[in-house]
């Protein structure tokens, strides 16, 4: 009775948790309260620039270090993979304490070294980025009559032949009041509301959470004699005006750098739920929600068109040959034309059965954890707040569902082969290395030319170790429980027999392989737009987050490559053309080519800051990875979609 309570409480608490929409808030960490006084400490993370996409610590540069010490905050294995170095930094502050005019410290004179580094990153407009309460630092720019909203702000500013550095920050945090629920009272009387205990300590001291931290970078020029017995946190001797519009601390060789910094505590209306808003919204999202929408309806009347014209050729076949008698119908058969030629040949086996076997295997892996990776995304499981988590999610559904890639990949083998189960072991190993084989091949090669670099985009050797335990200890043995599961399964039976001689293709009067290339193009289509926002997301450093309308765009994606790939079998077998297994599959698959074509076209015209042959190396590599695993996805869908219409056409005629 006891755990039957204890169930009804947490029921309880779901429904009311969904039910309150308003205050709902599944991503990042809970709210956490500072009393007046209580010491917030700031977090620094990788140097990132757009111009050249390869992260460097924060400490590679001549900054200031915190007392205690440089500290690694706890990283996650998705934070590690994309780059991330968070740790701790100087800046400390008192919650709800105004103080300006802190001295931090001066450097040693500058190194010929040092000075040429130091404007190497500002040439290449390297931005600093703070966190704090996991909240990272943004920075307003007025435009005209609107402001610009940014993310860290830059290391300096090079004005004609002088380098200049911003070394005073002016941060502003916002506040608001803790309010502490009561879950009990807003629930009700009851044996539920009964059971939960209610915290009353700390309730009468007020406190506030951290709802906002924003930066204003300057640069200040300090005189050797204000700083010269200033200590760590010391007081400033002269006011500091902060004009982010003007520049008077050049960096020059042998000569040291002092910072400073100012902190404002503003309370803000801004209650806990929303204060990632800043963050989420999007530059010119009223153009975003539009296009997408218009992308939906556009290709959901296409691909509704298709399906309707492709279900009425088929069903006209199907009706007319249904209504006829007996010996007209043994008449039709000697008179056979169109598909209803290649009856003994269509399911022939295909060339290199088991590579087709191993790709449809890992497109199915990679598929379903793109589906349920989004799906949670998209109910806040996976938000910016937590960092890393969308990638770590990434990885750990992708092992688990080496169970699915292994019975497909196995079940498929033996249907080519009318049942035969031998060979299914090697099936199993070759899908759960063939993928991330290839991934850990183009990352290792990416990853030489991050260490060359001292980049802390490369990945460190033993998350290597790591990831490769990972795959062998899990991933490997997963795909093997389910290539066992896929060998006992009964295997699909083939409505017809096949020939043992094949027959001869009639000449097609255009080439095969011109369709399956084109038939990419409508695949793209429906998410091309969307994959703009993506690409900025990666690449530009934009913060990306209508996961919803990604779970939609995926879904149609889906549904879309199926029919693309229904019709153009269709199509090759009305032409006597049987060879449809690898052609159905490189028909939806080949949209993959459209986004690396699209990539390029990026890299050219949107990314034209992008400089090096390093920096045009990564996006290449990484952009050839993401086209490897849709291509293998999509082209999942064709092939098993034109498998099932090839199997139920032939299934629902009887031909002799």
């Amino acid at each position: 009775m006891e755990i039957f309570d204890k169930f009804k409480i947490w029921v309880l608490l779901i429904c009311l948790v969904f039910q309150s929409g308003h205050g709902f808030y599944l991503p990042g960490s809970y709210p956490h309260k500072y009393v007046v006084g209580d010491q917030l400490s700031v977090k620094v993370n990788s140097l990132t620039s757009i111009d050249t996409e390869i992260p460097y610590s924060y400490y590679s540069l001549p900054f200031c270090q915190p007392p205690e010490g440089v500290k690694d905050s706890a990283e996650n294995l998705g934070e590690l993979l994309m780059g991330d170095r968070i740790e701790n930094s100087p800046y400390k502050f008192k919650m709800h304490t105004n103080e300006s005019e802190i001295f931090l410290c001066q450097t040693k004179p500058l190194s010929s070294d040092e000075y040429k580094l130091l404007t190497n990153r500002i040439d290449e407009i390297y931005q600093v980025n703070l966190i704090l309460d996991n909240l990272p630092a943004i920075r307003y720019t007025k435009r005209d009559t609107y402001f610009l909203r940014w993310t860290g702000y830059p290391i300096g500013i090079k004005v004609q032949d002088s380098y200049y550095v911003f070394n005073h920050l002016k941060f502003t945090v916002l506040v608001h009041k803790y309010e502490e629920t009561n879950v009990a009272n807003v629930m009700g009387t009851g044996d539920g509301a009964e059971a939960i205990p209610v915290r009353k300590q700390d309730s009468d001291v007020p406190g506030y959470i951290v709802v906002g931290f924003e930066v204003t970078p300057c640069s200040f020029k300090h005189t050797a004699e204000s700083v010269k017995n200033l200590k760590t946190y010391g007081r400033y001797p002269s006011k500091i005006i902060c004009e982010d519009n003007t520049v008077t601390m050049a960096i020059k060789e042998n000569e040291p750098v002092a910072f400073t910094y100012e902190v404002a505590f503003v309370e803000s209306d801004i209650k806990w739920p929303s204060r990632w808003d800043a963050y989420l919204k999007m530059e010119g999202a009223k153009v975003h929600w539009f296009s997408i929408l218009n992308s939906l309806m556009v290709i959901t009347f296409l691909a509704g068109i298709v399906l309707v014209i492709f279900l009425r050729t088929v069903r006209r076949d199907l009706t007319h040959y249904e209504e006829l008698d007996k010996e007209a119908q043994a008449q039709m058969n000697e008179e056979l034309s169109g598909w209803k030629l290649v009856v003994a040949d269509v399911f022939r086996a295909p060339g290199h059965p088991a590579l087709l076997c191993v790709m449809v295997g890992d497109g199915v892996q990679i598929l379903g954890m793109a589906v349920v990776t989004i799906m949670f995304a998209a109910l806040g499981f996976m938000s910016p707040a937590s960092r890393g988590t969308l990638v770590t999610g990434m990885l750990i559904f992708y092992m688990i569902l080496g169970i699915l890639a292994g019975y497909v990949a196995v079940r498929m083998w033996r249907t080519i082969f009318c049942g035969d189960h031998k060979g299914w072991v090697s099936v199993s190993w070759k899908v759960a290395c063939f993928f991330p084989g290839i991934a850990f091949l183009i990352l290792f090669t990416l990853n030489f030319l991050l260490w060359h670099s001292n980049s802390t985009g490369a990945i460190p050797f033993s998350l290597f170790v790591i990831l490769i335990l990972l795959w062998f200890c899990i991933s490997v043995p997963l795909t093997f429980v389910g290539g066992y599961f896929g060998a006992k399964a009964p295997h699909i039976e083939y409505p017809v027999r096949t020939n043992q001689i094949p027959r001869e293709i009639p000449a097609q009067k255009y080439p095969s392989w011109l369709l399956v290339l084109g038939a990419g193009t409508l695949p793209f289509g429906t998410l091309f737009i969307e994959l703009f926002f993506i690409m900025s997301s990666i690449w530009m450093g934009r913060v990306y987050y209508v996961f919803g309308f990604l779970f939609v765009v995926l879904i149609l994606l889906v549904v879309v490559c199926a029919e693309v790939s229904l019709v153009l079998t269709y199509m090759h077998l009305c032409v006597e053309d049987w060879k449809w297994w690898w052609k159905s599959f490189f028909a939806s698959g080949s949209v993959a080519l459209y986004i690396f074509l699209y990539s390029i076209n990026y890299l050219i015209f949107d990314l034209k800051s992008l400089s090096g042959p390093v920096s045009a190396t990564l996006y290449l590599g990484y952009s050839l990875l993401m086209v490897l695993a849709i291509m293998l996805a999509t082209g999942t869908v064709g092939l098993l979609s034109s498998f099932w219409f090839v199997h139920y056409l032939f299934s629902s005629v009887k031909l002799d």
